[in-house]
């Protein structure tokens, strides 16, 4: 087991609004809220990501941009045109959806192709990569095949889900993540996590960033049972 302060715990967090209708003072409330609490990153449509890099300017608080944002159906040309121009605008961390018909399709070279190059790119500006594997669309085996490919192309991190499919993260779908890509790719299990104890089963289960609205909830619960113990810290 590990242990964990609340800060700690709170730099696991990847604090999330990616509602089409968030305007300028939610996002504002967003960056003001993730500098609180210390949370790892501000998870954002693409389109928010200079008016965030700008509110968190100064800070240790990443900016996050989805890219092909929620369904990954766009051409690996477009990705890397709204990857770039995010990056230009001051994102240091990119989630991008796959395409997932070319993945039922079982066009590997065309994932591989499309992992590299987002990938590729977010290495050249020194940003942290995330591939978006939206597992409720998935059968076991093809969460297999894409760690698999992940774990030859080595992205900084594979994660569960968007937030918008039919489901979100679960524990087996991290485990078998984390079994398959190894020690070369984190997980980022996000999705439905809305409780201390959820939050703190998905690290259990080999999660290392979590995305999620509830953060603030969440950090207060632990933090709660924190106090009730008479400690400062948890072990997971």
């Amino acid at each position: 087991m590990t242990r964990y302060t609340i800060d700690d715990l709170s730099r696991f967090i990847d604090h999330t609004n990616l509602k089409p209708n968030a305007t300028k003072e939610d996002m504002e409330k967003l960056c003001q809220e993730a500098k609180t609490y210390h949370f790892k990153m501000v998870a954002i449509n693409q389109v928010q990501t200079a008016l965030c890099a700008s509110l968190l300017e100064g800070t240790d608080i990443h900016v996050g941009a989805a890219i092909s944002f929620p369904f990954g159906q766009t051409t690996i040309k477009a990705k890397l045109a709204e990857t770039r121009d995010a990056l230009e605008n001051g994102a240091d961390e990119i989630d991008y959806v796959i395409n997932i018909s070319e993945l039922k399709n079982k066009n590997d070279d065309y994932i591989k192709k499309e992992m590299s190059q987002i990938v590729g790119l977010c290495r050249a500006h020194q940003a942290i990569s995330k591939v978006i594997f939206e597992n409720a669309f998935l059968t076991k085996d093809e969460i297999i095949r894409l760690a698999e490919i992940a774990r030859e192309v080595k992205p900084d991190f594979i994660k569960t889900s968007t937030g918008f499919g039919p489901s979100g993260a679960k524990f087996e779908d991290v485990q078998l993540m984390k079994k398959t890509v190894g020690p070369a790719v984190k997980v980022k299990a996000a999705g439905g996590i809305r409780d201390a104890q959820t939050f703190v089963k998905m690290i259990q289960n080999g999660a290392e960033r979590i995305g999620c609205s509830a953060s603030i909830q969440i950090i207060s619960e632990i933090k709660e049972q924190m106090a009730s113990a008479g400690k400062t810290f948890i072990d997971i």
